[in-house]
């Protein structure tokens, strides 16, 4: 659901139209990600398990802050909606699809089988990404402006909420 959110984070402050684009972003890491969880194994995970969150929150943080930056700028810019690269794109995949690694390692304790596990995470989070992205790209016309704040806005809550989350439990 986080990938969701972001999706249409992403889909409200873009200029262009990254629907599965995003998507396969998403989905992909959400592939790959049980599986190195469990070709990694416990070793590992004991070490990231107790900053996923962490890692999380700051990449989450440092990209919503910079699109609410770029939004409140009174020049020409503000007409300028954020654009997406590789390495936005890269950043926001990895903190959406960490909890992921960590499912990899449940999926080898119950024996399930891991390739069509993964296939069958990974797909369900292209076609919810493609579907919020689609959504919110319909009512990216009546926020105008505020467009890319409210996306700024929305990554700092998910990344406040995967915080949130990890510390109460």
């Amino acid at each position: 659901m986080d990938a969701v959110a972001v999706s249409m984070a992403i889909a409200i402050s873009s200029n262009k139209s990254h629907y599965c684009y995003t998507a396969l972003w998403f989905g992909s890491f959400q592939t790959l990600m049980p599986i190195l969880g469990w070709l990694l194994g416990k070793t590992f995970l004991k070490y990231i398990v107790n900053i996923d969150h962490w890692i999380a929150f700051i990449l989450l943080s440092i990209i919503g802050l910079k699109m609410i930056i770029e939004a409140t700028k009174s020049t020409i810019e503000t007409t300028k909606i954020y654009n997406l690269n590789i390495n936005t794109l890269f950043m926001l995949s990895l903190a959406t699809s960490i909890d992921a690694f960590a499912v990899g390692l449940t999926i080898s304790f119950l024996h399930l089988p891991l390739l069509t596990s993964a296939i069958i995470i990974g797909l369900t989070t292209f076609l919810l990404s493609s579907i919020g992205a689609i959504l919110a790209n319909k009512f990216k016309k009546y926020l105008g402006k505020s467009a890319e704040f409210i996306g700024g806005f929305i990554l700092i809550l998910i990344a406040i909420k995967i915080l949130l989350e990890h510390l109460k439990s």
